[in-house]
């Protein structure tokens, strides 16, 4: 080994640390960079010839970066309160498209574009499986659009009183539909909506006929009604109620003829006054009731709404997202997909927090997370940095002690080469 060649040993060792101060240096730098995933030079020794009958087996030639590692440790997760937000807890990527490809990313900070798509801060469509109006998942990735979801308006089919009809009532003389409330016992309120979302308020008058025996009448303005009268009452449902000595429902029929003003199509209507007795396994006393006391209304419920807008989404632990509107409906808008790869640490590094899939690294596997080894999802919280500062420090000192060390081996087989030019005088 020459004192040439020591030079060139320790210029290789200057060259490695400085490499590894690079890296050190880049670490720190992004300490606070969400989702950023450390790395670490490893190197490798560089071998001359094997000396031919040497004890030593072969010349060393110095050091060389071999490769720079990427080490994929969990970060800690941290609460934002940002419901779009999300972190990985666990294995995994999140997949984002752009213009010039597929990306993977552990980067959580997303938010919706004009278009109402779910992106990163640098505008790349987060990709997963959407859901169509009834909140069925298909099942290929794509963009996911949620901000502009609809709630999609339901008709009324049923309208539930639960109410007690005073036993001792007097009976009323017969309904009459242009005074309703000075020809019936009492009255309770409900709404109901058409096919169009559009809410009718309703009035159910009930009036007592004989004993034990009612009638009732929904009645609703005929402004909203096909062939009514704006400030007019029109019925649209009526039927008769029996009940026994108990006071217990026995007995009910009923009809409906409910045209909207907006349709042409009669809209079937179903007053639900619980399980007379008359029916196997009826109780009587689920629904409507004739008792002692004062008539009332306990609950009145029925089962459609209008049209509604988004008001909020929530994501949940396998990246669900839900959404709110504001017609009190929710309903399943997509699903944040999560990726993994057969080998993450052979994913190149792009700026922007973002890896590319090298061969190396294998085929990209997308599905839902929490399953298939897939980490799952925190919602309104970011995946911190997994840089270790400390480590980081002291990383550097060693570093700087071998660049010290590298750079005495050249100016010591420097010193000696002066000390051997000198021997010619």
């Amino acid at each position: 080994m020459s004192l040439i060649s020591s030079l060139y040993s320790g210029q290789t060792g200057l060259d490695t640390t400085s490499t590894e101060l690079q890296v050190i240096g880049d670490n720190i730098a992004n300490s606070n960079t969400i989702g950023f995933k450390s790395s670490r030079a490893a190197f490798e020794d560089m071998l001359a010839q094997n000396i031919i009958g040497g004890s030593d087996g072969a010349a060393g030639l110095g050091s060389r970066v071999q490769q720079v590692q990427q080490i994929l440790t969990q970060g800690s997760i941290t609460s934002t309160g940002n419901v779009t937000d999300i972190a990985l807890q666990g294995n995994g990527f999140f997949v984002l498209q752009g213009p010039n490809g597929q990306y993977l990313t552990r980067d959580g900070q997303f938010t919706a574009d004009k278009n109402g798509n779910i992106v990163n801060l640098g505008g790349l469509a987060v990709q997963g499986f959407s859901a169509d109006s009834t909140g069925k998942l298909s099942g290929t990735l794509g963009n996911l659009s949620v901000g502009n979801a609809t709630s999609l308006p339901n008709a009324t089919t049923t309208v539930t009183l639960k109410a007690n009809l005073q036993a001792d009532a007097t009976p009323t003389a017969a309904f009459d539909p242009t005074n309703p409330g000075g020809t019936s016992n009492f009255s309770a309120s409900t709404q109901i909506f058409d096919a169009q979302g559009q809410e009718h308020d309703a009035q159910v008058y009930f009036s007592k006929t004989a004993s034990g025996s009612w009638d009732f009448h929904a009645m609703t303005d005929g402004g909203g009604v096909a062939g009514g009268t704006a400030g007019t009452p029109t019925e649209i449902a009526s039927g008769t109620l029996t009940f026994d000595s108990s006071g217990k429902l026995t007995t009910e029929t009923q009809t409906s003829n409910f045209t909207p003003s907006t349709g042409t199509v009669a809209q079937a209507l179903n007053f639900n006054f619980g399980d007379p007795t008359g029916v196997p396994g009826g109780t009587g006393v689920a629904g409507i009731t004739q008792f002692a006391g004062a008539s009332s209304i306990t609950f009145a419920a029925q089962d459609g709404y209008g049209a509604g807008t988004l008001a909020g989404i929530a994501v949940d632990s396998s990246g669900g997202i839900t959404g709110s509107f504001t017609n009190g409906e929710s309903r399943l808008l997509g699903q944040v997909a999560v990726a993994t790869v057969p080998a993450p640490d052979q994913l190149q590094k792009q700026s922007g927090n973002l890896y590319q899939v090298t061969p190396g690294a294998g085929q990209v596997s997308a599905g839902t997370a929490g399953e298939g080894g897939r980490g799952t999802i925190v919602a309104g919280a970011l995946e911190q940095s997994n840089v270790d500062l400390a480590g980081q420090f002291v990383d550097m000192i060693v570093a700087q002690r071998a660049f010290q060390a590298n750079s005495r081996t050249v100016t010591t087989a420097d010193s000696l080469l002066q000390e051997l030019i000198q021997m010619k005088r």
